[in-house]
Parts: structure tokens; C-alpha cells; sequence
């Protein structure tokens, strides 16, 4: 375990920059998600802290140590890539221990080592199979062990589940996140899917070309995204184009006047959380803002349901709400209100 540090780190491929100036601070033990679009520089950056990709400029420092210049098994970091790269030809337990015979560990420990791990992400037994003979979600756990069983400071993790599906996904980001905790790990993972960031880290790193967009907790970055581009990545968001006219007042490009929180005048668009939005088939009081509308869309997602209402030709809104008994769910064509509170919504100057 040890503390990653990096600062200033950049590559630029001729006069594209993939990643520019990132900085960031892992503590000793922390899960730390980078997150973001694809090509947004997230697994360039997981890359050269491996060591696979030589920075343009900035530093990598592991343990307080600089290991920029390192090559990738000097670094003592374990890494687990997407397509899981095991060798074919070789057993799982060949798999697990090849880190620890390019490190030259005595045999005795290589089979130990091996033993121990293979039962810490529970394939004790399956040690002679063949990557070929598992499921995905076992070769996901092999290349997991393979990566643990060298003992690294620093995990690393290029988008692991993005090859399982999706109720074996569920299943195996638990998995990793606990045996995580239990270890004490210090890890980075990479992934585009805000819903395994959003359940698996301490901290989230939200990246759009090649820079950082925003650093903090899942609260911080769902209900005080920085800018447009981490409020309609991070969760969901609706937005109104338009501008503020005075301080508190927000017209949409279809003219609609709404009530609104901070901001500065001029171009702007409003945010708005579907489920900070009420529905209701009347004028409701005590919101800030009450808007008749038609119910054009209606998406039913189980244990919630997304309605979608044209407020004016220019402007149209997603209200989410549960799916109980007894509750308002209006239909396609239905005449409705939606309002909230000014308080609910953010406004983005351009």
C-alpha cells in the first residue's frame, strides 16, 4: 500500500494533447474512479501511471517515491485491463503466478503465494483449468488474483467489468470493492459507467478532453457539479437553454420566466434533476415555479417512471417519479404541471 501522487502529467501526440495537466492526490488506501466519456484521456492517464505510456511532461510519484521514468514491473503496481489479457496456454494458476516468476520468488513461495490468493477471490480448486474452461466473470477474478498476488502498492483497474454482463457485473463491482477494503488497497479504476463510479469510489475524477473537469465525493459531484458537461454526466439532467435577465430570473429560449438560484446575467442554461421535479394535474402552490405542460413520452423502468413534457415548443422537461399505488401517473397526451422549487435547479453561465 503506499500513497500515488502525480502532478502535471501530460501526453501530446504531435499537436494533440490527450492528456493535459492533471493533478491529483490518491491517499494510502483510497478507491479513486476516473470517470468519463470515451476519449476524454481517463485510460491515457491510468497508462502511463502504469508505466505502458511515457508522459510528456509531469511526474508519477508511488510511496513518495519517482517512478516517471520506471519501466511498468519496476513499479510494483498490479494491473487488471480490460480484456483481461491472460495467457491461453497457460493454467490459471501459470496465470496468477507469472508476475512472481519474472520477479524470481522461490518456488515454494510462488505456490503459496498463488494458493493464497487464488482463495482470496474464492477459485481455490481451480488452479489446472484453462482460462478457455471459465466463465467471464472467473477470468475476470484470475486476472484480479494475478495482479494481487505480486503484493502491489497500487491497484489499477482499466474498465474490468465492461466485458460481463449486466447482472454479473453488479455482482463482481461488490466483489471487488470489498476484497478492496479488505486489503486496504490503494486503487484506480477507469470506467464510463457513472452507476459502477457512483457505487464503487471514495473519491470520483470526472474527465472530458483530456483534462480534469472535477474532483470529490459522489454528493459532491451529483448536487454540485462544477460545470454543464458534470451535471449531464454525472446522474441525469435535463436542460433549458436561455439567459438571465436579473438575479433570480431565468428566461428559456421558448420564453417561458422562471425562478432561479445563482448565476450571473446572460447566456445561460438551467439544470434540473428529473426527480427534483414535481408532476401534478393542477397549478400546484408553495413551488417557485408551476408550468403547464403535455405529457408527450412515458418510460416505465420498473420501480420508477420517466415522464417526458413539452413546457413549450423550445422547452421540454423530464420528471421521474416512483411507481406505487395510488400515485398520479399521467398518460401520453395528458394535460399536467410540473414545478419546483428554485433551490432544485443550477444555472450554468456559458
Amino acid at each position: 500500500m503506499a500513497q500515488l501522487d502525480i502532478s502535471g502529467l501530460a501526453k501530446r501526440y504531435g499537436d494533440f494533447y490527450a492528456v493535459r495537466d492533471v493533478s491529483l492526490g490518491i491517499r494510502d488506501g483510497e478507491f479513486l474512479v476516473l470517470l468519463g466519456p470515451s476519449g476524454c484521456g481517463k485510460t491515457t492517464t491510468l497508462r502511463m501511471v502504469a508505466g505502458f505510456i511515457e508522459p510528456t511532461a509531469g511526474h508519477v510519484k508511488l510511496g513518495g517515491s519517482d517512478v516517471t521514468l520506471l519501466p511498468p514491473w519496476k513499479r510494483n503496481a498490479g494491473m487488471v485491463f480490460q480484456s483481461y489479457a491472460l495467457f491461453p496456454h497457460l493454467t490459471v494458476a501459470q496465470n496468477v503466478a507469472f508476475g512472481l516468476e519474472m520477479r524470481k520468488l522461490a518456488k515454494a513461495d510462488i505456490e503459496r503465494r498463488v494458493e493464497e490468493t487464488l482463495a482470496l477471490v474464492r477459485l481455490t480448486g481451480y488452479g489446472a483449468r484453462l482460462p478457455r474452461q471459465l466463465s467471464g466473470g472467473q477470468q475476470q477474478r484470475v486476472a484480479l488474483a494475478r495482479a494481487l498476488a505480486i503484493r502491489p502498492d497500487v491497484l489499477l483497474l482499466d474498465e474490468p467489468l465492461s466485458n460481463l454482463d449486466a447482472k454479473l457485473r453488479q455482482e463482481v463491482r461488490v466483489e471487488i470493492r470489498e476484497l478492496q477494503r479488505q486489503l486496504g488497497l490503494t486503487t484506480v479504476m477507469v470506467t464510463h459507467d457513472q452507476e459502477e463510479a457512483l457505487t464503487m469510489a471514495d473519491r470520483l475524477v470526472v474527465m472530458n478532453e483530456g483534462a480534469v473537469r472535477q474532483v470529490g465525493s459522489q454528493r459532491d459531484l451529483y448536487e454540485r457539479p462544477a460545470d454543464r458537461f458534470v451535471a449531464g454526466f454525472v446522474g441525469r439532467s435535463t436542460f433549458l437553454d436561455g439567459q438571465i435577465e436579473a438575479p433570480g430570473r431565468f428566461r428559456t429560449g421558448g420564453g417561458l420566466a422562471l425562478a432561479c438560484a445563482g448565476g450571473r446575467p446572460g447566456r445561460a442554461a438551467l439544470s434540473l434533476r428529473p426527480e427534483r421535479a414535481e408532476i401534478a394535474p393542477a397549478r400546484q402552490a408553495g413551488l417557485d415555479n408551476s408550468l403547464p405542460g403535455t405529457v408527450e413520452f412515458v418510460s416505465y423502468l420498473g420501480a420508477l417512471i420517466d415522464i417526458h413534457v413539452r413546457l413549450s415548443p423550445a422547452d421540454r422537461l423530464v420528471v421521474q417519479i416512483a411507481n406505487r399505488d395510488g400515485g398520479f401517473q399521467p398518460e401520453v397526451g395528458q394535460a399536467v404541471h410540473v414545478g419546483w422549487r428554485a433551490s432544485a435547479a443550477q444555472v450554468f453561465n456559458e
